[in-house]
């Protein structure tokens, strides 16, 4: 009876064995898919939406097109810019349509609500356009990548310069929702750091079209430096109503923790030039970056944002990494990325950390005056490329929970 017993065990246990791996062998056989989760209607659509769709689709074609030798396949949705939206596509993603990986994930509050079906499926999301530190800080996940930027390191590159040239007193216009809060939180704390002072700030709904009593607040705050902590069609209207408002002519100025190319191009250089910003990626840096945005604008008519790029080259990293792991399975494939440098038009100085945040230089960018350029999309004069350690923030200081302790 024990020898049945030991026999039935063993039987049982190669079973398992050969199950397991069957089972990997047919996970392998499946249509490799990424699912962009996107705005493709709102403030966020210029520097994310179809844009980041195209900027995959870039990266899958130079790829190959194939992984497993099948064709690798990509979803797309709208993620609505709201929480419960993209939780549900994602866990419908992740759970029923067999999605390998996420990316994009437009506003701070839809990647933590899809960074949570992330860790319940153990399933890789790349996080291309939101922007809270929290990301890779106390809201940190061990499957999620932060690629592109965040409120930390555009608060440290742009908000210190603005300091140092006597911008010590700010007022901020803050988007109030947790992308804006964390502009605020990380923008007032180098401000206030460099012996500068906040003096107050307006909170407005997110898609808010009229700036005008926000305006007048921070007009009568008398704050050197209006610090716009809010992204997209929100920035945009702010610059544009200040304008009206002849803010700029009477003495304040107005600060873009978080600009990209597409918000220049909107506002014209008449109107937007000598904005100091900060940028991950601007097409005219060098060949490669040319190269890419050659691409891209051949797609899409228009040069790429700094998110766009990111969302093409995570997409390609996370491809190469798959192939180099030899599986789709999550672990592996995460220990390939973080052990693979990223070298692509996005960077070339690129390694991603244990807490996520894809580390890598950042630009301090002038916004140029009309007769200084010379070409269409030819709007930035670099000040300085910041190097990506002292830039983000360290990973000691992040609280992220999965971060081993020395």
């Amino acid at each position: 009876m024990i020898a049945h017993r030991t026999v039935a065990a063993t039987t049982f246990a190669v079973s398992l064995l050969f199950g397991a791996s069957a089972l990997a062998q047919q996970a392998n056989t499946l249509p490799l898919k990424i699912g962009v989760l996107a705005d493709f209607a709102s403030v966020y659509a210029d520097i994310g939406g179809q844009g980041n769709v195209e900027a995959a689709k870039i990266a899958i074609e130079e790829f190959g097109g194939k992984m497993f030798d099948k064709p690798i396949e990509l979803v797309t949705a709208d993620a609505l810019n709201k929480a419960d939206v993209a939780a549900t596509i994602s866990r419908k993603w992740y759970e029923a349509e067999n999605v390998d990986m996420i990316i994009d994930m437009p506003t701070s509050a839809t990647a933590l609500a899809g960074m949570e079906m992330s860790k319940q499926f153990e399933k890789i999301m790349i996080v291309t356009d939101a922007a809270s530190s929290d990301i890779t800080g106390k809201s940190c996940s061990p499957y999620t990548a932060h690629w592109t930027y965040d409120t930390y390191g555009n608060a440290h590159t742009v908000g210190s310069a603005i300091v140092k040239q006597g911008g010590d007193s700010w007022y901020f216009i803050t988007a109030d929702y947790l992308f804006g809060h964390s502009i605020e939180r990380d923008t007032g704390d180098v401000v206030r750091a460099a012996g500068g002072k906040v003096v107050g700030s307006a909170k407005h709904p997110l898609n808010t079209a009229d700036f005008s009593s926000f305006l007048l607040q921070a007009q009568s705050s008398k704050a050197k430096i209006i610090g716009m902590a809010n992204g997209g069609g929100d920035t945009i209207n702010t610059i544009k109503q200040a304008s009206e408002f002849g803010i700029v002519a009477g003495g304040q100025k107005l600060a873009g923790i978080v600009m990209f190319i597409s918000d220049i191009h909107s506002l014209g250089l008449k109107m937007a030039q000598g904005l100091i910003i900060t940028e991950a990626y601007y097409w005219d840096l060098n060949d490669r970056t040319r190269a890419f945005g050659k691409k891209f604008f051949d797609k899409m008519k228009r040069m790429p944002t700094m998110n766009q790029a990111a969302t093409y080259s995570a997409t390609l990293h996370y491809l190469k990494s798959v192939q180099a792991a030899g599986t789709r399975a999550t672990k592996p494939v995460l220990a390939k990325m973080r052990e693979m440098p990223v070298r692509d038009a996005f960077t070339d100085n690129g390694v991603l950390r244990e807490d996520g945040r894809m580390v890598h230089s950042m630009f301090l960018l002038e916004v140029k005056k009309p007769e200084e350029s010379k070409a269409p999309w030819d709007y930035y004069k670099v000040l300085a490329e910041v190097p990506g350690d002292q830039v983000f923030r360290p990973m000691k200081d992040g609280g992220c929970q999965y971060v081993k302790k020395d």
